[in-house]
């Protein structure tokens, strides 16, 4: 496992992304509030139900700006804000407790899957390689979650394949990192089982990208599922199978970021998450891929990345309770991994 550089997030930045996310997660309106209501009972405010991950516009958003929070005091701990305040305010052993209560009931079979809780597990993953203590307070809810993650992914016969939070591939990928770096076997084979029952056969790759609320591309977080879950030789020949021409004027629309008019309109704002996404996988993807695209995965990986970028700041609460943790992660990677292969 190699450790991925920090220089490429400048200090300006880094602190310009955590003041972003510590303020996130203290903020508690405005809410997306998505539960399911079965009486009056049931309209109390989000911080009631959820004392952790109340903030930042929406659940999986709250968790992870929580995890930018912790990568960057692990990478950066000379930043002079650390963090550290509000993790102590948030993630207290009662807290995460009434959390994992509710994902131990019915309410939380589904609630947030698989895409928040992806961010979960990256989320305890991170706290336990840093040693941090809040480690253990949020062992009752990674628990529940993987207990949670087990039982669906197990079960789940066919993937998602859509370019927003219900995507199969991009959950599992998160969560197949996650699971390596802790040594977490059981985990990470669940995860690889369902990147070939779900992928393994699929060729020819005729979709067409992106839609417009897109913030992941379903070929290339499908692609880079399957450059961590198969050997390389066999990912190699699964991936021009996938996508033999992936050079040809019909892909256009994967090479190049696609403009986003209005950044501070919400979903918009998916659209620069799309682009942040798209660069780590063509970053990541280029040494896996057939040699003819090496050089083309490269060059788009530096375009969509240079997209992203320029809407990371400024373009209101709509992008910014989120849009900085893609940053992060394109920049700091998590979990100290580069590119895996078995």
């Amino acid at each position: 496992m190699t450790s991925t550089p920090v220089t490429a997030l400048s200090a300006h930045d880094a602190l310009a992304l955590l003041r972003t996310a510590v303020d996130n997660v203290r903020r508690d309106y405005p809410v997306h509030w998505t539960h399911v209501i079965d009486g009056d009972n049931d309209l109390v405010p989000q911080r009631a139900v959820h004392p952790a991950f109340a903030g930042s516009f929406d659940w999986h958003s709250c968790v992870h700006q929580t995890w930018l929070i912790v990568r960057l005091r692990r990478l950066l701990p000379s930043l002079p804000i650390d963090g550290g305040e509000v993790l102590d305010q948030l993630l207290t052993p009662e807290n995460c407790q009434v959390e994992a209560d509710f994902f131990a009931s019915d309410r939380g079979r589904s609630w947030e899957r698989p895409y928040g809780w992806a961010w979960l597990l990256t989320l305890d993953a991170e706290l336990r390689l840093a040693g941090f203590p809040w480690a253990d307070a949020l062992r009752p809810l990674a628990s529940t979650l993987r207990r949670r993650w087990l039982e669906w992914i197990r079960a789940t016969r066919l993937p998602i394949r859509v370019g927003a939070h219900q995507n199969t591939a991009y959950a599992a990928g998160l969560v197949l990192n996650a699971a390596r770096a802790v040594g977490d076997e059981e985990l990470a084979a669940s995860c690889v089982d369902a990147a070939r029952r779900w992928y393994l056969g699929d060729v020819a790759y005729g979709a067409y990208e992106p839609d417009a609320y897109d913030f992941l591309s379903p070929a290339l977080v499908e692609a880079d599922l399957m450059r961590r879950a198969l050997p390389a030789a066999e990912f190699s020949s699964w991936f021009d199978a996938f996508l033999p021409d992936l050079d040809a004027p019909r892909w256009a629309s994967l090479r190049a970021p696609v403009v986003v008019d209005d950044p501070t309109d919400p979903f918009q704002s998916h659209l620069a998450g799309l682009a942040l996404s798209r660069s780590w996988c063509w970053r990541d993807l280029a040494p896996a891929l057939p040699s003819r695209f090496a050089s083309l995965a490269l060059a788009a990986a530096a375009e969509h990345r240079t997209a992203g970028w320029s809407y990371v700041f400024g373009n209101g609460y709509g992008a910014e309770h989120w849009l900085g943790s893609f940053a992060a992660y394109l920049d700091l990677g998590a979990l100290d991994s580069g590119p895996n292969q078995n």
